[in-house]
């Protein structure tokens, strides 16, 4: 399958699913040819808000919208929409759980060449710490676009984490989500790598690396943060004795937390966490070499792997 941006496979599949759901009310803060909602605005002109770049203001229009009855898709860069429009998200759509979808674009360090303030690396956190907010990461542009329907139809706020750059792909364009439902995509006996979003092809990789090493890699992709499958967890936990997560974003709140939480408290193994160290990344030539520099590479991965069966051991 050829790498294809997961904002395309989005863009493309709301479009679609506008001729599907009349209610579905697109907003974008000036961003229509970045986030590719521009497909949806092409063809449903009365249907598109170009809400100019006021992330606030956007959110709090989409609000009315899901109070009048509509479904609307609140469209912005991840970086600008976890952080300027965060009181309107607690307040407004949190808080009250209006029915608004928040898709965040150029995610993690997909925007490269923009440097750290447009570089969303603790999003995650700050939205699964968020009551009554679902958070869902997809994995690459065929998962990107089966979420769509899937968080259409479903009655609360929803944080969609799409990236800017072309993920390895992973799905078939036939794959179906369901919301709190990992999926395991590899299964093995010596350690369980739980990764999420462009994180899980990379994991892919490592698993094929640690093969050729000997090593037996379970691969769990965790699309939803918030609810998280904790059976999954668990499950893999108690077969494999030893866990790896791997997200792009800062070890600390986001996915890795997440699975250390559930693991503390019910089944405690050896776990590693592969992603940003706590710090500020770094404008680079392209996001895959960003993620290489920033602890978020195959080898990483591989190399984190056998660090926790050895701790196991």
């Amino acid at each position: 399958m050829a790498e294809i941006p997961m904002r395309e496979g989005y863009g493309k599949a709301l479009a679609a699913y506008g001729a599907v759901n009349p209610n579905v009310i697109v907003l974008d803060a000036d961003t229509s040819a970045s986030t590719l909602t521009h497909f949806f605005a092409k063809q449903y002109p009365q249907r598109f808000y170009n809400i100019g770049i006021a992330e606030p203001c956007m959110i709090d229009m989409a609000v009315g919208l899901a109070l009048g009855g509509k479904i609307p898709f609140a469209n912005g860069f991840a970086a600008l929409l976890a952080l300027r429009a965060l009181e309107q998200i607690r307040t407004c759509v949190a808080y009250a759980r209006t029915n608004v979808k928040i898709a965040a674009s150029y995610a993690g360090v997909s925007d490269f060449k923009d440097g750290p303030t447009h570089h969303s690396i603790m999003d995650i956190a700050i939205m699964r710490a968020m009551p009554q907010m679902t958070v869902i990461v997809p994995a690459d542009a065929n998962e990107a676009g089966a979420w769509v329907p899937v968080i259409a139809e479903y009655d609360g706020p929803v944080y969609l984490r799409i990236s800017r750059a072309a993920t390895l792909p992973v799905h078939q364009s036939s794959v179906t989500v369901q919301i709190g439902k990992g999926i395991t995509l590899r299964d093995g006996g010596d350690v369980t790598i739980i990764a999420a979003g462009s994180m899980v092809g990379r994991s892919l990789l490592a698993a094929d690396q640690l093969a050729a090493r000997g090593l037996d890699a379970r691969v769990l992709e965790m699309h939803t943060i918030k609810p998280i499958d904790a059976p999954l967890i668990l499950q893999a936990a108690a077969e494999t004795g030893a866990i790896v997560t791997a997200e792009e974003h800062t070890i600390l709140g986001g996915l890795g937390g997440a699975v250390a939480e559930v693991l503390s408290l019910h089944h405690p193994v050896p776990l590693e966490m592969v992603g940003v160290h706590d710090t500020f990344t770094r404008t680079a030539p392209t996001t895959e070499l960003l993620m290489d520099a920033f602890c978020m590479g195959v080898e990483d991965v591989t190399a984190a792997a056998e660090r926790v069966i050895q701790r196991k051991r």
